[in-house]
């Protein structure tokens, strides 16, 4: 089938698309792979998928609806985006959750063959909105997704429900050619995603081919968009999750350190994937470990820990509550412990599946006793490789449990990685404590970082006691002397607050003085640096500090902040870092909140800020 000569082809430099439908109705994959496809395209990229927090809520209604969303342009972006210029929707539902965030003249490519009288009242639609006047002003591409799926596959004995099923792919299809995205490898993946049932993935593709071949052969498109390839420093560049990042994080540091790895956890939203992904590198020499409760899976990384082996164990908000007792073990005996912490919008179950960054004055001060642990943050998705290494670093390096503080945003959304150099990975290798001294004992510590010796049991001459019960600096036997327990308390705190000599200076985005900082964590890092961005543009006074290092803070944060006439801390909570700058700087700063499980826009960050 060859191109009419009447379609025109537009340049775009930046495109924000949203697919949405039924938590069944495969908006993940569909999404995933229009990612994939626009990575080839060299693209720069960022996106995100939202799920719905019921498991099985009712077809077609407003709760069960499933989003992806991606951003894609022709050069580096930090978001999503915050509005849609194009929103594929599967059924009526879906268009109303959604509808809100189109552009003004957006385009809206629906599914005419779920917009019945039936499908409007699930929604909760009194009449067919697609009548409205102000629907009318949007671009709307009618398609009967349903019929064509149905038509292109019928030759392949499936039954009805396995061949609507294929709807996804051929609505994946439309804006495959619409946004000039490549065909052969999405074909590649839906035959590899269905290896195993070769009529699904026949069906699957002919489905895809069909809705590719239909939006070129269709006078309802007229125009094909294309964004030009981006312009990133050179380099091997793969899509990552947040949660695949930590997942590889693991799997390099035990190259780096030539030592096992135990990943241990329990099932929980959002932060189950990272076994699911880990779960497939065992060859090089990770083992993963679903245990039977939270308390479970910290005690075995622990004992891991304990035993020589690099040691981690990941939850979300009520599985970090489970494991607190043993964080507190792990900073008694001073063992070496990474704890992935993925926040989601609480308390109690709260709402799964969406994210907030509520955990963060929990993990800093939520133990009983005098409790310290490092805790770090990732800025982005691919950030959290990074930030993992470095976890394992200062555990190694301090023998010392370090909290990773990601969220339920960066985990399940993904952005463009650049493969790092493996000549630039920190060296992990422990320095374990082996050749038998006089007198030794488990608290010889050492001079500079205070941290104890790593001594793997049984070693011969090296006989030693740690546990949950206090011990004497000396001996390490058990000991309840009151003077001993303050200075244990004081030599743990000291070791942490050491910390704070091996951090890496802040940078600063943006002039090193001015009417305001912009002072932010975590997930914010792409709202705030693409709006700091843009009102520098415009002349503004402001800049941007991004902190990766929550505890301890870094040593220039005081003399940085001095030089601003304000200080401006967004943060998707009532004001934790707020809080913590107040208490362990003296920092005052101006808050500004949000607790929406939805992360922060651009344009209200500008807002704020230009009101400031």
């Amino acid at each position: 089938m060859t191109k009419a000569t009447t379609k025109k082809t537009m340049q775009r430099k930046h495109v924000n698309i949203r697919f949405a439908g039924d938590s069944g109705d495969g908006m993940q994959l569909m999404g995933t792979l229009f990612a994939n496809a626009s990575a080839i395209k060299t693209n720069d990229l960022f996106n995100f998928a939202d799920y719905p927090a019921e498991i099985r809520a009712p077809a077609g209604t407003v709760h069960g609806v499933s989003g992806y969303q991606l951003s894609f342009a022709d050069h580096k972006i930090y978001t999503p985006g915050d509005k849609i210029d194009v929103l594929v929707a599967m059924n009526p539902a879906a268009l109303k959750t959604n509808l809100a965030d189109l552009i003004e003249h957006g385009t809206i490519i629906y599914n005419a063959d779920n917009f019945t009288e039936r499908d409007l009242t699930k929604a909760g639609y009194a009449e067919n909105p697609l009548s409205n006047a102000d629907l009318l002003k949007h671009r709307l591409f009618a398609i009967p997704m349903n019929e064509l799926t149905l038509a292109a596959v019928k030759d392949l004995n499936l039954s009805q429900s396995q061949a609507k099923k294929c709807k996804n792919m051929l609505a994946l299809g439309i804006v495959t050619w619409i946004f000039d995205r490549p065909l052969q490898p999405l074909v590649e993946w839906v035959q590899q995603k269905f290896h195993a049932d070769e009529q699904l993935a026949t069906a699957n593709v002919t489905a895809l081919e069909t809705g590719y071949n239909y939006a070129l052969a269709t006078d309802l498109f007229t125009e094909q968009y294309t964004v030009n390839k981006a312009d990133l420093a050179p380099g091997v560049y793969r899509k990552v999750t947040g949660n695949q990042a930590l997942a590889l994080g693991c799997v390099v540091a035990a190259q780096l350190s030539q030592q096992p790895v135990l990943m241990a956890g329990y099932p929980i939203t959002p932060a189950s994937t990272v076994l699911h992904e880990l779960a497939q590198y065992k060859q090089y020499n990770v083992t993963t470990f679903q245990a039977e409760d939270e308390i479970s899976a910290i005690c075995a990384a622990i004992g891991a820990a304990y035993g020589g082996s690099l040691a981690a164990t990941v939850t979300s908000g009520p599985g970090l509550d489970l494991k607190t007792e043993s964080l507190g073990l792990a900073v008694m005996s001073e063992l070496p412990l990474v704890t992935m912490v993925i926040q989601r919008a609480g308390p109690s179950t709260g709402m799964p599946t969406k994210s907030e960054q509520t955990d963060l004055l929990a993990v800093v001060y939520g133990r009983h006793g005098e409790c310290p642990i490092p805790i770090l943050a990732p800025a982005t998705p691919h950030d959290c490789f990074a930030i993992t290494l470095e976890a394992f670093r200062l555990a190694i390096k301090y023998m010392t449990p370090v909290i990773i503080l990601s969220d339920g945003y960066l985990a399940t959304g993904a952005d463009a990685w650049r493969l790092p150099d493996v000549k630039s990975l920190p060296d992990l290798k422990p320095q374990f404590c082996d050749k038998p001294t006089t007198n030794f004992t488990p608290y010889q510590r050492d001079p500079h970082t205070l941290a104890r010796p790593w001594v793997i049991p049984g070693t011969p001459g090296l006989e030693h006691r740690i546990g949950s019960l206090e011990k004497h600096n000396n001996s390490g036997n058990i000991s309840y002397e009151p003077q001993n327990h303050h200075e244990m308390v004081n030599l743990r705190q000291q070791k942490i607050n050491g910390i704070a000599n091996d951090l890496p200076p802040l940078t600063l985005l943006g002039k090193d003085s001015g009417d305001i900082l912009v002072i932010a964590w975590g997930s914010t890092y792409g709202a705030v640096t693409t709006a700091v961005t843009e009102l520098q543009q415009t002349g503004m006074k402001v800049s941007a500090l991004h902190l990766r290092y929550l505890y301890p803070l870094q040593k220039d944060l005081a003399a940085i902040c001095k030089r601003f006439n304000k200080i401006f801390i967004p943060e998707l909570n009532s004001g934790q870092l707020h809080r913590l700058l107040r208490m362990e700087l003296f920092i005052d700063s101006i808050p500004y909140n949000q607790i929406t499980g939805k992360p922060f826009s651009i344009a209200e960050l500008k807002q704020r800020i230009t009101e400031l």
